[in-house]
């Protein structure tokens, strides 16, 4: 079931909202999402953004509002829309008892593959994710971040027109952290769409077409990197001590004329006249747009309330 108008989009929602409890995990979100794009959720702890996943993958019902997923409604087409998706949440979900070329091959043969192609396809993945050297060991004795990269892995067995990815590069390191970028790049080249959380915001900056911010629940901003940037002001030039302290700032359009002007007023500054100062240029970056939007500074997203919300609902159902 799609919107008549919504061909173009591969993620439709419209007025999500869910409660648990007394708290308004998401009310009245509306994300839309054009296919073979990277779109970046970003938002401070408990903000609702593993809620909005769950939602959009199937595993939690919405108590309000709908969402059009991969051309199908996650309420009342569940199975076609988990055909058309492939989700790695912010755990790991390998079967610890086998092998990583083992969970690779399996998850190859349970997806329509036949032993050759499962095969390759998990030598490939092994060898990309930096395993192929423990692809014989049982995952019981990987460290988290080897388990990471394998469950990243199994995401990838079978490509689909969509791929949620929930804090994808958490525990991870920088070489892993890269290849993922890559790997993602990857995807939107060839067509496919990508939905992530991310606690990094270079990570979105780098990565996403399109990026929103959600918090306590409703989305505060949303727009490209340049966009939600631009929405902090412009070029600010700093006076700075010896040790990079900030001593003085005036913001400037970034032409010559602006920069001259504000480089004059630092001038009259009491530091300037110190030969140890100097003149630099800050541009906004996602952080300052974060700080700005949700009155909070960036940090890791452990999505404390979202868990707390999850375990609330399994308990009671």
């Amino acid at each position: 079931m799609t919107h008549a108008s919504d061909h173009t989009l591969a993620i439709d929602a419209r007025g999500l909202a869910k409660r648990f409890g007394p708290t308004d995990v998401l009310d009245g979100v509306d994300l839309a999402v054009p296919a073979g794009t990277v779109f970046a959720l970003l938002g401070p702890n408990g903000a609702g953004k593993t809620t909005t996943i769950n939602i959009l993958t199937t595993l939690t019902r919405p108590d309000a509002g709908s969402a059009v997923v991969a051309g199908h409604d996650v309420v009342r087409e569940p199975a076609a829309v988990r055909a058309r998706i492939s989700l790695a949440g912010q755990q790991a979900a390998v079967d610890e008892a086998l092998t990583g070329r083992e969970n690779l091959l399996m998850l190859g043969r349970l997806s329509g593959l036949r032993t050759r192609q499962a095969t390759m396809r998990a030598a490939e993945l092994l060898e990309r994710f930096d395993l192929a050297e423990a692809a014989g060991r049982r995952v019981a004795t990987y460290s988290g971040g080897m388990r990471r990269r394998l469950d990243l892995a199994c995401t990838l067995v079978v490509p689909t027109p969509l791929v949620f990815l929930d804090e994808p590069t958490t525990g991870l390191d920088t070489r892993s952290r890269r290849e993922l970028w890559r790997v993602i790049t990857e995807f939107a080249r060839a067509g496919s769409t990508v939905f992530l959380t991310t606690q990094y915001l270079e990570e979105a900056d780098r990565l996403a077409d399109r990026i929103a911010v959600l918090d306590g629940g409703r989305l505060v901003a949303e727009g490209s990197a340049t966009q939600l940037k631009s929405r902090v002001g412009g070029d600010v030039v700093e006076l700075r001590g010896p040790d990079g302290e900030l001593l003085a700032e005036l913001p400037t359009d970034g032409t010559v004329h602006g920069m001259r002007a504000a480089i004059d007023e630092l001038d009259r500054h009491e530091a300037s006249a110190r030969r140890d100062v100097h003149v630099t240029v800050r541009r906004p970056s996602l952080d300052d747009v974060f700080l700005a939007v949700t009155g909070t500074a960036p940090g890791p997203n452990a999505e404390a309330t979202d868990a707390s919300a999850r375990l609330a609902m399994e308990a009671r159902s």
